[in-house]
């Protein structure tokens, strides 16, 4: 049968065997149907992982910035997400241990995770995960991965351990350590100052550039003495309020934050030690302004990237939007900064691979929420203003709005530009092939 299909008769048999023929040849040229399996998925979220501590004595400031971060993510998604993907947030509790801050990063990753958030656990935590990350990014350049950090301020993260990997979008101690400086200079109630701070990287820096700093601005001030505490073990801090004392200081330069300042300003109120305080960013953490209000007699300045209740209306209307929020009055700009321009730096990039992110992120001008912000490409840390502000009755004019419900709230006290706080830096990055 099939040779006699081969040999057809007469015209009308040679026109079907052309239009066979022909049919045959188009059905070749034409691609083959795509079998499921060669169909690549439609792309899923963009997962990020917070890494913080999310209990033990410090666990409220892990959980109000995992507030903040959220808030950041669910605005972008609301807005349509980056690339037609949502963020998807996986959050750990890293119970202030770097050894599980690691296993916390070894999960996310293996999550599909490609953007690590933390900061609120110091400085030892975050160069834990930036090296782990460093050696799994060189054996794995096909699952590589970005850390972003919105709280240690640790100068060597972005100094003699800076990395390609690592973003900061803190103002590091310098940074702070210099507003602060500016404010010291014309603060001629300050003669004799004593240095109090938690036993850790960030605590030991503080007291050196507060030393150093405030020194250069202020050389008619005697400091008078040092001391380092055991970081959130110390439950009565009245031993050192008495060694604080004895020293006839009448300023404690300090670094602590969460319980380790709320505590050691109730132990100087309890004695009705009159005293002043210039700290770097524990001035915005959850009960230091019920410990001043308590105190009465306290005097507590801090420096952060905006200052709350201030007369910004876009900065308010923000804030009013995280009051809705776990984070309550607590409003890291600092954190939706990160995030509006991670996702800027992918949509440039049109890739969340993180070498892409990074290339795109590194040099960026931003005009953010607190102004003109600029992440250093040299070193990757966020240059954006500093403003002091000091906790202080209020009286209507200069503080106008009392929070966590007392007569106490936030005093303008200066403002330095991000220009001025472009400070030298010792990175000496070393970079992936090809970037």
């Amino acid at each position: 049968m099939l040779g006699q299909w081969m040999r057809p008769a007469g015209m009308a048999g040679r026109l079907a065997t052309m239009a066979v023929a022909a049919a045959l040849t188009l059905a070749a040229a034409l691609p083959l149907p795509a079998r499921a399996q060669d169909v690549p998925p439609p792309a899923g979220p963009i997962r990020v992982a917070f890494i913080d501590q999310l209990s033990g004595p410090l666990a409220n400031v892990g959980e109000i910035f995992l507030a903040n971060l959220k808030f950041a993510l669910d605005d972008a998604n609301a807005q349509g997400g980056v690339l037609g993907r949502k963020y998807e947030l996986l959050s750990y509790d890293n119970k202030l241990s770097p050894q599980a801050s690691l296993t916390a990063l070894q999960g996310a990753i293996d999550a599909g995770v490609r953007i690590v958030f933390t900061g609120a656990s110091g400085s030892p935590v975050v160069s834990a995960l930036v090296e782990a990350v460093n050696r799994h990014n060189e054996r794995n350049p096909g699952q590589r991965v970005l850390v972003v950090n919105y709280a240690s301020l640790d100068p060597d993260l972005t100094g003699m351990r800076c990395s390609f990997w690592l973003f900061s979008t803190e103002a590091n101690a310098a940074m702070k350590m210099r507003a602060l400086a500016e404010f010291a200079r014309g603060d001629r109630g300050m003669r004799k100052v004593f240095l109090l701070n938690q036993d850790y990287t960030q605590g030991r820096v503080w007291a050196a550039l507060g030393r150093q700093m405030i020194a250069n601005a202020r050389p008619d001030v005697e400091f008078v003495g040092e001391a380092l505490h055991p970081l959130a073990r110390v439950k009565d801090f009245a031993p050192y309020v008495g060694m604080i004392k004895a020293s006839g200081a009448d300023t404690v330069v300090t670094g602590n934050w969460g319980q380790d300042l709320s505590l050691l300003v109730k132990a100087a109120g309890d004695t009705g030690y009159a005293l002043n305080y210039l700290n770097n960013s524990g001035g915005g953490a959850p009960g230091t302004v019920a410990a001043v209000a308590q105190a009465r007699n306290a005097r507590l300045t801090w420096v952060a990237e905006y200052m709350p209740n201030g007369d910004d209306a876009a900065l308010n209307a923000l804030a009013a939007r995280v009051r809705q929020t776990p984070a309550g009055e607590y409003f890291a700009p600092r954190v939706l900064i990160a995030v509006q321009m991670l996702g800027e730096a992918m949509r440039r990039a049109q890739s969340d691979e993180a070498a892409s992110v990074a290339l795109a992120l590194e040099g960026m001008q931003y005009r953010s929420a607190v102004g003109e912000v600029l992440m250093r490409k040299g070193d990757h840390q966020l240059l954006m203003p500093q403003v002091v502000s000091t906790i202080a009755p209020v009286d209507g004019k200069t503080v106008k709005v009392g929070v966590e419900g007392t007569q106490y709230g936030f005093r303008f006290d200066g403002m330095t530009p991000a220009r001025d706080l472009n400070l030298p830096s010792l990175c000496r990055m070393k970079r992936p092939a090809g970037a």
